[in-house]
């Protein structure tokens, strides 16, 4: 697959960016976008995934439940690529995360069971990581809050070349115009990588109910795409993607409710799901 047809696969498809909010946001209608998301990635060893590490990241689900914190997670479990689980915290500011910390040093009993659940969760990993990343809403398209109702996630990561962050802009402008003329039901979030990774990185989170939307992006969605941007649209569009575009990655991933600490308002609206 060339790059102008994985740049298209990350964009094609049915966007949205994802969002775990504060319990202080007193319905979905009212959530906005936070500005800072913080990824963990534990990376599983050799037999050491599925049903065993979900029991061990309950833990800390639990944790969290008993002291009914604040701040909530959403946890998935890779579908392709090494075996590994991600984390997405999100904050509305490095104010806030750094206030959320505090707090939790300050919970003797928060803490103590946070730390025996690190513990008991450190025996099963290979590695672990973290990132942190910042929203942008100029080249975002009608981001959405709620994912109660989803259940996969593609994690598309993009690195810019060095000096190139005009054509970039530029590029997914183009992109962005298109798919508000074409595909007028797409949603996307862009985040920048500001920590824990090279410069002039981009990360889109495609969240999906089903992976027959994955059918309907390369069916009907990269068609109406290319319709919209014409013939020297597409052309230009190219250039622009082989000049800006260094590399690019995507990974598809499930959600897990045994390892998300999700607002109540997603638990209510699908419990089966959410409350295993």
């Amino acid at each position: 697959m060339n790059k102008l047809s994985r740049f298209l696969l990350g964009l094609s498809l049915v966007l949205t960016c994802c969002c775990i909010t504060a319990a202080q946001e007193k319905s979905q209608a009212n959530q906005s976008i936070p500005r800072v998301l913080q990824i963990t990635r534990e990376f599983t060893k050799p037999g050491k995934a599925g049903l065993v590490h979900d029991a061990s990241e309950s833990a800390f689900v639990q944790a969290m439940a008993r002291a009914k914190w604040p701040t909530h997670y959403l946890g998935m479990t890779s579908l392709s690529g090494k075996q590994r689980a991600l984390f997405l915290t999100s904050y509305p500011s490095f104010e806030a995360w750094e206030k959320d910390s505090a707090a939790v040093q300050k919970n003797p009993a928060l803490s103590a069971a946070l730390e025996a659940a690190s513990v008991a969760d450190g025996a099963l990993l290979d590695s672990e990581d973290q990132g942190v990343f910042v929203f942008n809403d100029e080249l975002s398209l009608r981001p959405l809050a709620d994912l109660s109702q989803m259940r996969y996630m593609e994690v598309s990561l993009y690195h810019v070349r060095p000096g190139h962050g005009r054509e970039w802009n530029e590029l997914v402008k183009m992109v962005k115009a298109a798919y508000e003329k074409g595909v007028p039901d797409s949603h996307w979030g862009m985040f920048e990588q500001v920590f824990g990774g090279d410069g002039g990185s981009y990360l889109v989170l495609i969240a999906r109910k089903t992976l027959a939307e994955v059918d309907h992006g390369f069916q009907v969605e990269n068609k109406q795409f290319e319709a919209a941007m014409g013939a020297e649209g597409m052309k230009k569009l190219d250039e622009l993607v082989t000049a800006s575009v260094e590399s690019d990655l995507h990974q598809l991933f499930a959600f897990n409710p045994h390892m998300s600490y999700v607002l109540d308002e997603w638990i209510k609206a699908d419990p089966d799901f959410w409350r295993p």
